[in-house]
C-alpha cells in the first residue's frame, strides 16, 4: 500500500545543513521512492513496507555518520502526495 512520509532532521552539529542534505541525497538514492524536498521537510512517498525499511537504514547510517539528531515524521498511509 503507497505511503507517504514527512521527515524532518535537526542535527545537533554546527554545519547542520550539510548533514541535511546528505540525509536528502541518502533518500534519493533509493530508486524505488520518490523524494521531494522542501524548506523544512522532506516528503518520501513508495510502498510502506519499503518506505519503513528505508527509514531504518537512513537513522541506523545518519547516527553512525553524523551522531545524533532529532528526526520528525509524519506517516500517512494510503496517501500518495502527487
Amino acid at each position: 500500500m503507497i505511503t507517504t512520509l514527512e521527515i524532518s532532521m535537526y542535527p545537533f552539529r554546527e554545519d547542520y545543513r550539510s548533514l541535511i542534505q546528505d540525509c536528502i541525497a541518502k533518500l534519493k538514492s533509493y530508486a524505488d521512492l520518490k523524494v521531494i524536498p522542501g524548506p523544512t521537510s522532506s516528503v518520501v512517498v513508495g510502498e510502506y513496507a519499503r518506505v519503513m525499511e528505508c527509514l531504518t537504514e537512513v537513522l541506523e547510517w545518519s547516527y553512525e555518520e553524523y551522531g545524533r539528531a532529532v528526526f520528525v515524521t509524519k506517516i500517512l498511509v494510503g496517501y500518495d502526495a502527487d
